[in-house]
């Protein structure tokens, strides 16, 4: 799709204006149809809200997240199918299951075959007709079992069980190394970080895999798909921030985060000196591994190789999720 920003007119603006308004972001006085200063404010107040690049475009993932944020449990029939339903009632189904210990793997909004298999799971469990379809009933039944005291969802328990079981060294490890390609400066730059992040990896005894080679630029939802074939064990993205914004980024959501990925996130950005914070940025959004993107500016090889040996120190030292709370 084309890119939507100040200055544009026409349906397409209303739409994302509608979209906008319906779930209360204040467009100020812009016209319908008109993308000026209040639309922009509003995009980047939604892109801000739901851990996207705040850089007030409407663009590929911004439009898809507007298109998911319309849906609530129960707004439609859910079912797999190919291509796949997303949406937050998606997540909310997943979040809900989860947290009732019927296993949907991650809450990414996407109503893949682990969701299937909780959906089916609860259905036996309640007595349900075993369709694995989340309608209205299935939407009922799961508000009305669900706990008063809500407890971490099956995502969260999994990854604080994989921190606690980390083997003693990153020696035979697969971590996956992905350098963005948005642009073909970004391509050069990442590709330094992955490729010194990789042989410091493989100096520790780890196994790194990149990405894509040093002449293609693949799609992010291609790269996320290799990594969940071929089943790394972490995920290591570089990023040049193009809205200047620096960070170490994991996956959060409105409905789940990634335990693993932020207490991944907290110890590189505790050796850069930035700021560790969720994201729902495609790379973290669509692994099923612990994930991390480290975001920075002046991108170079010496970034790679701090990186993976924070990687390194990570399983030499155990180190174990602390439950909320914890002071340490």
């Amino acid at each position: 799709m084309r890119l939507y920003h100040k200055g544009d007119r026409g349906e397409p603006v209303r739409d994302v204006q509608d979209r906008l308004s319906a779930l209360g972001f204040d467009l100020a006085s812009d016209q319908p149809g008109i993308f000026s200063e209040g639309t922009y404010q509003a995009i980047a107040d939604f892109q801000a809200e739901r851990g996207l690049p705040v850089d007030g475009i409407v663009g590929p993932d911004t439009w898809r997240s507007l298109v998911d944020a319309g849906f609530r449990l129960g707004d439609r029939m859910l079912y797999h199918r190919v291509p796949m339903m997303r949406g937050d009632d998606v997540s909310e189904l997943q979040a809900r299951l989860n947290s009732l210990g019927f296993d949907t793997n991650k809450v990414d909004g996407i109503f893949g075959p682990s969701t299937l298999g909780g959906v089916l799971d609860f259905q036996h469990n309640r007595g349900l007709a075993e369709d694995g379809i989340a309608g209205d009933i299935v939407a009922s039944e799961l508000r009305l079992v669900e706990r008063a005291t809500q407890k971490p969802g099956r995502e969260s328990v999994r990854e604080r069980q994989w921190l606690q079981s980390l083997p003693e060294s990153v020696a035979g490890q697969r971590i996956y190394i992905d350098p963005a390609c948005r642009t073909p400066s970004e391509a050069e730059t990442t590709w330094k970080a992955a490729t010194a992040a990789g042989a410091a990896l493989q100096l520790l005894g780890g196994h790194p895999i990149i990405s894509r080679s040093v002449d293609t630029t693949p799609d992010p939802s291609l790269r996320a798909q290799r990594a969940n074939r071929l089943d790394v064990d972490i995920v290591i993205a570089f990023l040049v921030p193009e809205d200047g914004e620096e960070g170490i980024f994991y996956f959060s959501s409105e409905h789940s985060r990634s335990e693993a990925g932020m207490a991944i996130a907290q110890l590189v950005a505790d050796r850069l000196g930035l700021e560790a914070s969720g994201r729902t940025l495609p790379i973290l959004k669509n692994t099923r591994s612990p994930a991390i993107v480290v975001s920075v500016r002046a991108m170079r090889r010496r970034v790679g190789r701090i990186v993976a040996n924070v990687v390194g120190s990570l399983y030499e030292e155990r180190m174990l999720v602390q439950e909320p709370g914890s002071n340490r």
